[in-house]
């Protein structure tokens, strides 16, 4: 099954296992595309990933979440994205642009700019966040629109709608950070309305024969969150109005190393894998999508026997492929070893250190495996 082709929307696939979207910290200072960033993208080609799904684009200057990240926000960034791509393409890979507002927990430092999200909430960083008026929520709409009519003309095989992990979309999802009593916060057709008003005015914009796909949050995990009925209520939701994949994540980013979706720790037998397995259960039986599932699946066994039970359609992974980029082509040649990623998060360390996103472990290991930006 791992190595079996899928179609998403005439998108052909060669293999199920999916690079999850990775914030690689090897943009430019302004989000344009490097030669590292793209030696990242045809190294994972190289090893055998179906599909690559870039790391969180910005759409606007206001929803920025952080350093050297890749931006989409203007047309000055289709050139650079462009060739990117089209080195992908060169190697017959397929890169799908994953699209993302940081809402609330944008980088003011660095924006110059108030975050804003659906309310005020605390942050990460201990400040407080500006709520959205009902212009800015019209603009981070048009933000998102734009941003998909530019991945069109930058040869992105796809887009992802990035409304998970407590980002902008994924703030007005969840009841723990959602508190408006106007048409965007209450019953949950107001807290997806956002989310249905950015995936229609993406859909108008790239037309029905593309592909355009979600990450979402099975849950938030944390008291008064998104819950995963109400998740798989959307997911229904939007496959009725022509939603075409959706990637199964969880947490937020201001959950504990327990319930975050980069949970540190070794998932070292299979019942520890695939953290998400059974809430995707839920989202199985209520949707004919083709699933993604993101989180702790570390072994060949796992990841196939997901596949093969019809659970899910692919594989997406991350760390695992920071340490290992040729993890598919090492099982592909009968060498069937877990996954070398020890979760051990050490990764995020250089990545807050404005040193882009490596495995430290592996750069010990192999000095030449570290591309330098």
């Amino acid at each position: 099954m791992l190595y079996d082709k899928l179609t998403i929307n005439g998108m052909t696939v060669p293999n199920r296992l999916v690079r999850s979207a990775t914030w690689e910290g090897l943009a430019s200072t302004e989000g344009f595309v490097t030669p590292a960033l793209e030696n990242v993208m045809l190294e994972l080609i190289d090893g055998g990933v179906g599909m690559i799904i870039t790391g969180h684009i910005f759409v606007a200057e206001q929803g920025r979440a952080g350093e050297r990240q890749l931006a989409i926000y203007g047309d000055e960034y289709i050139k650079g994205l462009r060739s990117m791509v089209q080195k992908v393409h060169d190697r017959d890979g397929l890169i799908v642009a994953q699209l993302a507002h940081a809402g609330g927990q944008a980088a003011q430092a660095i924006t110059g700019m108030p975050a804003l999200g659906p309310s005020p909430f605390v942050r990460r960083d201990g400040e407080s966040c500006q709520e959205m008026t009902e212009n800015d929520i019209d603009f981070m709409v048009y933000s998102f629109q734009q941003a998909a009519a530019r991945a069109v003309a930058a040869g992105f095989d796809g887009v992802q709608i990035h409304a998970a992990h407590g980002y902008g979309l994924s703030q007005f999802l969840s009841p723990h950070i959602n508190k408006r009593t106007d048409m965007y916060g209450g019953s949950l057709e107001n807290r997806i309305r956002p989310l249905v008003r950015v995936y229609e005015a993406i859909r108008y914009v790239v037309g029905d024969k593309y592909p355009v796909m979600m990450k979402i949050n099975c849950e938030d995990y944390i008291e008064g969150g998104l819950l995963l009925e109400d998740s798989a209520s959307i997911i229904q939701g939007l496959e009725m109005i022509g939603l075409d994949a959706v990637e199964i994540s969880g947490g937020l980013l201001t959950n504990g190393p327990t319930t975050s979706s980069v949970r540190i720790g070794r998932f070292d037998t299979p019942s520890k894998e695939a953290w998400y397995r059974e809430a995707t259960r839920v989202v199985r039986d209520r949707t004919k999508l083709p699933i993604m599932l993101v989180g702790g699946i570390r072994s060949f066994s796992v990841a196939n026997g997901l596949l093969s039970e019809g659970l899910i359609d692919f594989v997406s992974m991350s760390r695992p492929l920071l340490r290992e980029p040729d993890l598919l082509k090492r099982w592909s040649s009968g060498d069937l070893r877990r996954a070398e990623c020890i979760s051990c998060n050490k990764c995020f360390s250089v990545l807050h250190k404005n040193e882009g996103y490596f495995c430290p472990i592996a750069r010990t290991e192999s000095p030449e495996s570290h591309v330098s930006s």
